[in-house]
């Protein structure tokens, strides 16, 4: 499947998925080149790439993804949960901050809020 195909089927502009390619996030078995160096990818690599985007939507960041990935130094099971556990944590903290934002703007909106200062 040529990069046009991919980029139909996963919704991605061409550029994304060579900036991926050129990261190293898309690994060496989903991608092979042919005679004329043109990119051949893997059937697989549409889920792949759907994945990518679930993960990079739940806040995981390129460089998150780079790490879990990484073919020259593989992350053990382990490390990999350790890794998943503590962007969950991240995630929560996020969640109570927000929370917290929520019940000032709430407070803010019924005339509650006590600042320290006049706004």
């Amino acid at each position: 499947m040529k990069i046009n195909d991919v980029s139909q089927k996963t919704g991605l502009p061409i550029s994304t998925i060579r900036f991926y390619e050129r990261k190293n996030l898309i690994p060496d078995t989903l991608l092979t080149r042919d005679v004329n160096n043109y990119r051949i990818f893997n059937e697989k690599v549409v889920d792949y790439l759907e994945d990518v985007k679930t993960l990079l939507s739940i806040g995981f960041t390129l460089n998150d993804l780079s790490t879990l990935n990484n073919q020259d130094c593989p992350l053990a099971y382990e490390e990999k949960v350790k890794f998943v556990e503590n962007k969950l944590k991240e995630i929560e903290n996020k969640q109570k901050k927000l929370e917290e934002s929520k019940k000032i703007l709430s407070e803010i909106l019924v005339g509650k809020a006590h600042f320290k200062t006049k706004c």
